[in-house]
């Protein structure tokens, strides 16, 4: 058994919903890296305890990525242009890759994240095969090495492999898509049904977007995810362009057509859901379908600010991703939540911080097929992380008001531990097996240039 002692814990009360941060909190976890006891007011630090800094939280899941975007940060951002010119961009990365170079950028993109107190991933991946389409020898080669990136850095996984069959509707992939698409839905699950789950990793379903999966294929991806119990995730109505092609070629929104072919469901996460009609806002709500926002890259990439209250406010759950990481924070994409409602309605207050804390671990695990993470209490698997509350950023308020000054003030800058299964990962803000990550970073993603 290992024992962590925090100064100060973000807890459920024993019987019901409600949050609080409590006092001396000791955390035991069992040889199995679930928590075995968690005890608040436990008194001082015990002999051979690990004590952590500031304020313990769950662990948070960083819903919905794509590692190899992280090789845009900064490029992107010189001059002016659209999705869709930034896709092109996209695109030349994505050339790039190889089995061994993804590899060592996935490692120091996870390490990045678990420094920002991420404890599992959504990887939404589609670059399947060599440039030019042909198959590796190893036909899940770049999921593999995604997969074993995730375990290099000491962070969960679900490999949300993603079907992409063409470049629009009706149209065939261009030549950067051709590494993307297994030609089929039946090719994409003959070859995803060979991976195999393992202790820190699971496998899900992604259906790209309704733009590169035809029509007569979508209820195969579902059906796959469905027969597993998995999660399946699809980008869903991020530009006004894609709805308006979605109308014309079939009639109906993307949201519809999803629905036409029993896509929607609370196993699935619909990403962005940034341009809904009222009738889409209703099937989406009526199904209990994930809602993944990612605010930070929706307003990089001039997306827009989506229904993300109104759907939560009908029942939806919210999860929260970093996208293309234009920036890796989940506090930044917690409070983006509130603070995009406030500029969209001009008032204050639709969310608290206990709501959106709950979105970036609990309901984001859950979304990603961990739900026994996410919570601090008795049987959940000891995955946690700390953000100190004396920085710059967060000192002036009582430790009462710790999860406000972590979802409203914190960076990932702040997080100091981090905890995996029992294991340290972090320790005083430093990744313990990739203590430089920023060289890690610099030197991946000078290998793709």
């Amino acid at each position: 058994m290992k024992t962590f002692w925090a100064p100060h814990a973000w807890l459920r009360r024993e019987g019901g919903s409600l949050t609080a941060v409590e006092n001396d909190v000791r955390i035991d976890v069992d040889a199995a890296g679930r928590i075995s006891a968690i005890t608040p007011d436990s008194g001082p630090a015990p002999q051979g305890a690990t004590v952590l800094t500031g304020l313990a939280l769950p662990g948070m899941a960083n819903a919905h990525s794509h590692a190899f975007h992280r090789a845009l940060r900064g490029a992107v951002q010189v001059g002016s242009g659209t999705f869709w010119t930034w896709r092109d961009t996209m695109y030349r990365a994505a050339d790039a890759l190889d089995p061994d170079n993804y590899l060592a950028l996935a490692t120091a993109v996870y390490a990045e994240m678990a420094l920002a107190g991420v404890t599992a991933v959504g990887e939404f991946h589609y670059v399947h095969h060599q440039p030019g389409g042909a198959p590796y020898t190893e036909p899940n080669a770049m999921g593999e090495a995604l997969i074993e990136a995730a375990a290099r850095a000491g962070i969960r996984i679900t490999l949300l492999d993603a079907c992409y069959l063409s470049s629009g509707f009706g149209e065939a992939p261009n030549r950067h898509q051709t590494r993307f698409s297994d030609g089929s839905a039946e090719a994409w699950a003959a070859r995803v049904s060979l991976l195999k789950e393992r202790d820190h990793a699971k496998i899900g379903a992604a259906i790209h977007s309704v733009r590169a999966v035809p029509e007569q294929e979508l209820g195969a991806v579902a059906a796959w995810a469905k027969e597993r119990q998995a999660p399946l995730h699809v980008h869903l109505s991020e530009q006004v362009a894609e709805n308006d092609a979605c109308l014309a070629a079939h009639g109906v929104t993307p949201t519809q057509l999803l629905a036409r072919h029993g896509v929607l469901g609370p196993r699935t996460s619909a990403v962005h859901a940034t341009h809904l009609s009222e009738e889409d806002l209703q099937l989406l709500t009526d199904t209990s379908t994930v809602i993944c926002m990612c605010p930070t890259t929706e307003r990089d990439l001039a997306d827009g600010i989506g229904p993300a209250r109104r759907l939560a406010s009908s029942g939806c759950p919210v999860s929260l991703g970093s996208d293309s990481h234009a920036v890796i924070d989940l506090f930044e994409e917690a409070r983006a939540l509130e603070l995009n409602e406030r500029l969209a309605t001009q008032r204050r207050g639709h969310w608290t911080a206990a709501a959106l804390l709950r979105a970036a671990t609990e309901d984001g695990h859950a979304s990603l097929g961990w739900s026994e993470s996410g919570r601090l209490e008795r049987g959940a698997l000891a995955d946690f992380c700390t953000v100190a509350l004396d920085t710059p950023r967060t000192a002036g308020q009582p430790p009462q008001l710790g999860a406000e000054a972590a979802v409203f003030a914190a960076s990932a800058a702040d997080v100091r531990d981090v905890v995996v299964g029992g294991r340290v990962v972090v320790r005083d803000g430093t990744h313990l097996s990739v203590p430089e990550t920023g060289r890690a970073l610099n030197e991946a993603i000078g290998a793709l240039r």
